[in-house]
């Protein structure tokens, strides 16, 4: 008796594990597969209508992520350098125009790069410029924009990943007379993998998809995949067209992710 009702027990806690683990299977199919599938037959299907000329560009996206990196890592070096007081200032510095609404910062950009902005207010006092060049509208204001927009997001993973580098190594490399400028591309540089890493993803995931910035700041000719699935879908209303460019943003992403992951398992220090 005892028995039978040991192993009733036991089947009914294995059921209960499974359920446990089956149902946020369910949730991702019912809310994500089954969507995700219904994008992928409309990206497969015809416009009822008319099918507008379309040429896939994802250009600024790449482009600023490198811009961020190239700007981020030494901000957050400076970050790990710092002396330990002025460290919370900095990292204050760094967190500070999040407190302030998105769109208010982007609207605020709009200001400084019109024809009579700041911008060219200052680059015409410092005898820079002529005449005040045109900014607003432009790849380089959308540039501008994203960079000032997601530059914490690289900056404080690199610094979360820095801080923590033990000190002695670029001693001992230096003690044994390897110049300051190889210490910090064969010890630094490897270490901050995981942050340059994180950074990365963090910044490119949201700028593929970004629609504000270059709405705002961009023009009609600047096409960006956020830009392309809301003319698609709103402007001319070609689903299919919409739908596929949603299926490669879908799987833009979720690449650079699944390498993140493979890596990290592989080498779950960091390169440490």
């Amino acid at each position: 008796m005892n028995g039978a009702m040991n192993k009733r027990g036991e089947h009914n806690r294995s059921w209960g594990a499974r359920l446990i683990v089956l149902v946020p299977y369910l949730w991702l199919a019912t809310f994500f597969l089954l969507p995700f599938l219904i994008v992928v037959k409309i990206s497969l299907s015809h416009s009822a209508i008319a099918q507008p000329p379309y040429t896939p560009v994802f250009d600024p996206a790449v482009g600023s992520t490198l811009l961020l990196l190239l700007i981020g890592f030494p901000l957050a070096y400076g970050m790990a350098r710092a002396p330990r007081r002025w460290q919370p200032i900095v990292f204050v510095l760094v967190v500070l125009p999040f407190w302030t609404s998105f769109l208010i910062r982007i609207y605020a950009w709009i200001n400084i790069l019109q024809r009579d902005g700041l911008l060219n207010q200052v680059l015409l006092a410092l005898g820079i410029v002529d005449a005040p060049p045109a900014w607003l509208s432009t790849d380089t204001a959308v540039y501008i924009g994203i960079v000032y927009s997601y530059l914490p997001f690289m900056v404080l993973p690199i610094y979360a990943t820095l801080e923590k580098v033990d000190e002695t190594l670029i001693e001992a490399a230096a003690d044994l007379g390897c110049p300051n400028w190889k210490a910090f591309w064969l010890v630094t540089v490897p270490l901050s993998r995981p942050g340059v890493l994180a950074g990365a993803l963090l910044c490119f995931i949201p700028i593929v998809g970004e629609f504000v910035i270059p709405d705002l700041l961009g023009s009609s000719q600047t096409m960006m995949i956020g830009q392309t699935l809301w003319t698609e879908f709103f402007g001319n209303k070609d689903w299919p067209v919409s739908s596929a460019v949603a299926v490669v943003l879908l799987c833009l992403l979720v690449v650079p992710i699944v390498i993140y992951q493979q890596m990290e398992t592989r080498d779950p220090a960091g390169g440490r």
